[in-house]
């Protein structure tokens, strides 16, 4: 199975009826993400924002509201961010991203394997669909669904809801991480992005082929709470 081509911004236009003005105020907008768009540009371009961020120095692009109207149009974000679901942790802030630079998935205990294919089908769009050279999994310090698994993994209650299905999602991760040195929390929460990323890469054939080719990187990376920074680990 081949990758699809990309539609251009005028090509949808002209398939869907959209004025051409509208066109040209989109792609004028769009231009700016479109310079560098190789994956180790964008990670660069992703932590120099963290960095930002983390030293309240943050620039806070493209957010007023005339930001979002050109971007009716068309998207062309520069990265995946496959994030937890937590309050704490939205990536258009912590990288200080304007609108439509980020395609983003956020779920609780960012888990990817027995997510579904909600999940992982939203990274294939975003990788097949909108050329997307960069997916990263981020996970961040104090987890509460991770904490919640390292809680459970001994133990034979049954939790009500899906909360018995999120917890076993992350379980692997746990037993990855059990006889290995330092705080737990802290190895599993890594070994669970670790996880995410190989799965990530086994998304066969739509991000398996690009990544092979180098044109599309998938890393790993932790999010702390209390600095503000985020490291990229593997």
């Amino acid at each position: 199975m081949s990758i699809p081509p990309r539609v251009t911004l005028r090509e949808f236009a002209a398939q869907s009826g959209h004025p051409a003005q509208d066109v040209g105020a989109a792609e004028s907008t769009l231009a700016e993400s479109r310079v560098e768009r190789s994956a180790d540009a964008v990670l660069a371009r992703l932590l120099e924002g963290n960095e930002r961020f983390a030293k309240g120095e943050a620039a806070h692009p493209r957010r007023k509201p005339e930001d979002f109207a050109p971007l009716a149009d068309g998207q062309a974000p520069i990265a995946v961010i496959v994030g937890c679901a937590d309050s704490r942790v939205s990536p258009e802030l912590i990288f200080d991203q304007g609108v439509g630079d980020l395609f983003v998935v956020r779920l609780a205990g960012n888990v990817i394997s027995g997510a579904g294919g909600s999940v992982k089908g939203s990274i294939e769009f975003a990788v097949a669909e909108l050329g997307v050279p960069l997916v990263m999994v981020l996970g961040h310090s104090q987890c509460g669904a991770v904490t919640a698994a390292i809680k459970h993994i001994d133990a034979h209650d049954a939790l009500p809801g899906s909360l018995g299905d999120l917890i076993e999602t992350l379980k692997p991760a746990v037993a990855m991480a059990q006889n290995c040195p330092g705080n737990l929390l802290d190895n599993v929460i890594i070994a669970n992005v670790e996880r995410g990323v190989e799965r990530v890469k086994a998304l066969d054939p739509l991000v398996t082929d690009p990544v092979k080719k180098g044109i599309v990187k998938v890393v790993g990376a932790v999010y702390d709470l209390r600095s503000g920074r985020v490291t990229v680990i593997g």
